[in-house]
């Protein structure tokens, strides 16, 4: 069984620390069997990137759905109709079909995608909404209330 201790990215990224949680406890699964390998890339301060190898993919074969804080991204081969079946003598490159999940922290929505020389791009932004963001309280000087 393979591990990989994740504690570096939790300094560097912010929005992300239930995905590596997650990372870890899937790594026995049958899910996470390495394919299509993927980057996990911060673009900005609230800005993130995934990075899915998906080599002979169509746009047409590729699906990615947010639904609440779970991204899934899925594959599907269009079906051979029998006729333009290849013969392979070695196939390194895999075209089977795959379901990706990744759970995604609060306030993080998927901005855009797209794919370009075998990768897809999926852009993340973490969007706080105002009232969860920090806010000054001025301090005033004043007297104090006397009693007598």
């Amino acid at each position: 069984m393979r591990t990989f201790d994740y504690s570096p990215f939790y300094r560097a990224t912010v929005g992300f620390d239930r995905v590596f949680d997650l990372l870890d406890s899937v790594s026995g699964q049958a899910n996470a069997n390495g394919y299509p390998p993927y980057n996990i890339e911060k673009a900005g301060d609230n800005a993130y990137r995934i990075v899915m190898a998906v080599a002979g993919f169509a746009e047409a074969e590729l699906n990615v759905t947010q639904k609440e804080n779970e991204l899934l991204v899925t594959g599907q081969t269009a079906p051979a109709n029998g006729q333009d079946e290849k013969q392979y003598l070695y196939r390194g490159i895999a075209g089977r079909n795959f379901e990706r999940r990744f759970q995604l922290a609060d306030h993080v929505k998927v901005t855009g995608a797209k794919l370009a020389n075998g990768l897809l791009t999926i852009e993340l932004q973490r969007e706080i909404p105002e009232e969860k963001k920090p806010r000054a309280i001025p301090v005033t000087a004043g007297q104090a209330a006397l009693t007598h």
